[in-house]
């Protein structure tokens, strides 16, 4: 059995939104110390839409496909929805990864968060913070 499928594979060789948005109404850059890998998600939103995703990645090829699959899961979906995605969806949706390299999906689903709180600070717009963080409304966890 080979230790990638061919959709990870596919995203890493031929990533999609790959790429800088100029004047974003949103970025997000997260990081893993552990392994090394930086995602940077940017977005344009148009009436609580994204119409335009990109991203730039340094890292592996897992983490490559992971921001690649990501982007093209919330490309033209309401923000709302886009903050429900789940590193797992991302995972599924690349057939699988190797589950020391689940953490590439984990930082697909934080920066997509993190370019999502970047927006709403810019705008004003009010946020539950566990929404941003766990993706819970008013979850034990982050509210003590």
């Amino acid at each position: 059995m080979a230790l990638y499928s061919e959709k990870v594979m596919d995203h890493f060789k031929n990533p999609r939104n790959v790429g800088v948005i100029e004047n974003a109404d949103g970025v997000g850059e997260v990081g893993n110390a552990k392994c090394g890998d930086i995602m940077r998600i940017y977005l344009k939103i148009d009436n609580g839409i994204i119409t335009d995703v990109k991203f730039e990645t340094f890292g592996c090829g897992s983490a490559i496909a992971s921001s690649s699959m990501a982007t093209e899961m919330i490309k033209g979906k309401p923000v709302s929805e886009a903050l429900k995605l789940s590193n797992k969806a991302v995972a599924e949706a690349l057939d699988g990864l190797p589950a020391y390299k689940m953490h590439c999906s984990v930082l697909a689903e934080e920066a997509i968060k993190s370019a999502v709180k970047d927006y709403y600070d810019k705008n004003g717009i009010a946020y539950d913070p566990c929404e941003l963080s766990c993706g819970e409304t008013c979850c034990p966890h982050c509210n003590g």
